[in-house]
Order: C-alpha cells, then sequence, then structure tokens
C-alpha cells in the first residue's frame, strides 16, 4: 500500500469520527433544547408561587390576630 492510499483512509476515518461526533453533539444539543423549553412544564412557575405565597401569609395574619384578641394572654 503507497503512502497516498494510507492517507487517504486516514481522513477517511478522521471525518467519519468527525462527523459522527458532530451528529452525536446536534443530537444532545436537540435534546437539551427540548428539555429546556419543557421546563415550565415541570417546574413551579413564579405567578403560583406568589399567589401561593399570598394565600400563606393571609392564614398567618389571621392566625396572629386570632392570638393577639386572645383574653388570657399576659
Amino acid at each position: 500500500m503507497d503512502y497516498q492510499a494510507a492517507f487517504n483512509i486516514a481522513i477517511m476515518v478522521a471525518g467519519f469520527f468527525g462527523g459522527w461526533t458532530l451528529k452525536r453533539i446536534h443530537v444532545s444539543i436537540d435534546r437539551l433544547d427540548k428539555d429546556v423549553r419543557n421546563l415550565p412544564n415541570f417546574y413551579l412557575q413564579k405567578d403560583d408561587y406568589r399567589q401561593d405565597l399570598h394565600r400563606i401569609e393571609a392564614m398567618l395574619n389571621k392566625i396572629f390576630e386570632r392570638l393577639d384578641d386572645k383574653q388570657d394572654k399576659a
């Protein structure tokens, strides 16, 4: 086998593995992009958190008002 054929085979093998690596990177980026776009469906959104926090604060305020109005308080 002459040097030109060995060089062509080496370039072909390097090209194959380079292309395969780039394809894997592309697939991984696409999968990551899909996961990032689905994040709002899996995690709590800010507005929902704020609404729940306001409800909890209102409940705590009612509890504290009842405790302040107790007669047996020293």
